[in-house]
């Protein structure tokens, strides 16, 4: 081999070897939160991956110190490997770290900022095995036992809805209408009902002539436990056994503690249960029911709004006061709406094809044969009309309260705007 050639070869393998991978300067003045430059180090850490020129870079770790706020490093670019591997640059200040985040450094001719570089994906450790992928489930430790161990949704789940635990564990939805109460089994019904559960009379005013001389006066139910009974004279709270003695249903009054006339008497107290509840004096209105209804554009009576009046809600000598409101759209036809107290019919009427609304108002006063039932009601052209009649249903187990509607020909529609069912004592 000549010397010429012996030259050549030599000054090709020392070009080989000089030979590097590209890089990209990136080049910031950093500044903390106050204004103030940054101090500190910044340690970039990455693990292996292929240039754009085809060498591999191993992982590694470098630290890059900032004075004044001055940051200087160069990177082989990693914006465009595949599978995407970053850069994780980790600010450190103060002798602890304040912050990291991820850069993908293109490849570029001129000086970067760091702004440049930097990514929104999430930040990976160099460290972390599946860096360039995602995680699995199973590479947490503990992360599939905690999963199983929560409660997963069962069929009836439905969002907005009042959560329940079924049988098997799973976490569905009850059932109900919006004016239920929900029971601690999960079920549903209408508030107030129930054959359980302590039930109260507040601000009751006891029966007996207030005079000076009576001393006896009587509850309308019987105290459980007794000790419950709160007695109010002139606001003043009584002391049992010094003011007075209760048995049963009776107060006796005691000498010096005698009401005087001008003097009132409340007595608050609970109950065994809300069965017991039928002969529970009220403190003033109760409502049953409050809620808009449905609409029907068919020629059959159907039902669009209901109230359920639980066992034990009503006594005799309690008043239930119905309102209600029809909005009929379209001039087509006209229309019949009714109201139905239990199983008889106290309200029928007929609107015509101009009657855009119509309203009604229905009173029941219960006696023990069941109630006598008065009403009104009118529209837009309906002229207004009052009845009054006898309903015989027996209301002591409960009843419904059920407003129905139908129009005379299709086409037009029947809304139940809003009605309402209230108990007064």
């Amino acid at each position: 081999m000549t010397l010429s050639r012996m030259l050549a070869v030599a000054l090709l393998m020392a070009a080989v070897i000089r030979a590097q991978p590209p890089l990209t300067t990136i080049q910031d003045m950093l500044y903390k939160a106050d204004g103030t430059p940054f101090n500190g180090i910044v340690t970039i850490s990455w693990t292996s991956f292929e240039a754009p020129d085809l060498s591999e870079i191993a992982g590694q770790t470098i630290t890059v110190r900032v004075e004044n706020g001055i940051f200087r490093v160069q990177l082989v670019p990693n914006a465009a490997t595949n599978p995407l591997v970053f850069y994780t640059a980790v600010y450190n200040s103060d002798g602890r770290v304040q912050f990291s985040e991820s850069w993908a450094v293109p490849s570029s001719l001129f000086p970067l900022r760091i702004r440049d570089v930097r990514t929104t994906l999430p930040v990976v450790s160099a460290n972390d095995t599946n860096a360039q992928g995602p995680v699995n489930e199973s590479d947490v430790i503990g992360l599939l036992a905690d999963l199983g161990a929560r409660p997963t949704k069962g069929p009836a789940y439905s969002a907005g809805r009042v959560a329940l635990v079924d049988t098997l564990g799973l976490l569905d939805s009850v059932a109900g209408n919006p004016s239920d109460c929900v029971h601690v089994d999960g079920s549903t019904g209408a508030c107030g009902g129930g054959s359980s559960g302590p039930g109260f009379s507040d601000e009751e005013v006891p029966a007996g002539t207030i005079n000076g001389v009576n001393t006896t006066f009587t509850l309308a139910n019987t105290p459980n436990p007794s000790t419950s009974l709160a007695v109010y004279r002139n606001g003043l709270l009584m002391a049992a056994g010094t003011d007075y003695t209760l048995s049963g249903q009776s107060i006796q009054f005691l000498t010096g503690s005698t009401p005087v006339t001008g003097d009132s008497l409340l007595a608050s107290y609970r109950l065994s249960n809300s069965a017991t509840a039928s002969s529970l004096s009220l403190a003033g209105p109760q409502v049953l029911c409050t809620s808009t209804g449905t609409s029907v554009t068919g020629t059959s009576l159907a039902s669009m709004g209901s109230c359920a009046i639980p066992s034990g809600a009503l006594q005799s000598g309690n008043r239930v006061e119905i309102q209600f409101d029809y909005a009929h759209q379209g001039t087509a036809s006209g229309y019949t709406f009714q109201l139905i107290w239990g199983g008889t019919t106290i309200l029928q009427r007929a609107g015509t094809a101009n009657d855009a609304q119509v309203t009604g108002r229905v009173s029941a006063g219960l006696d023990q044969a069941g109630a006598q039932v008065s009403t009104q009601s009118w529209g837009t052209t309906l002229p207004i009309s009052a009845t009054i009649a006898n309903a015989t249903d027996v209301y002591a187990n409960g009843l419904t309260v059920n407003l129905e509607g139908a129009l005379n020909l299709t086409g037009d529609t029947l809304t139940l705007r809003n009605f309402s069912v209230v108990l007064l004592p």
